[in-house]
């Protein structure tokens, strides 16, 4: 299992028109193969900084659905909001996190 973090920096003024437009796309990602769960995050400070934290069985999944047609869907409906390109970080669980949490 691996986790996918991704930042995003959303003009200021436009948050409210990225959120309705990410609303409306969470159903594509959710059928998407490999898909386990994710959440959408809002920085408390800086609220035109969002990071979506999602995870996958593992990064093949992540990669299929990251150069899918429906992805770039996803992307160019929120392109117009954005300041910059997405961020990504891909983790996975350390083998002693797995043990524990086993327990």
């Amino acid at each position: 299992m691996i986790r996918v973090i991704i930042e995003r920096e959303v003009a200021e003024g436009l948050e409210e028109f990225y959120e309705s437009a990410i609303a409306n796309l969470l159903g594509v990602l959710a059928n998407a193969a490999g898909y386990v769960s994710g959440e959408s995050l809002v920085d408390i400070h800086r609220p035109n900084r969002y990071v979506v934290v999602t995870r996958w069985v593992d990064e093949a999944a992540w990669q299929r659905w990251q150069s899918s047609g429906e992805r770039q869907e996803m992307l160019d409906a929120i392109r117009p909001f954005l300041l910059n390109d997405e961020k990504f970080t891909l983790l996975r669980q350390l083998s002693f996190h797995q043990q524990v949490s086993a327990a």
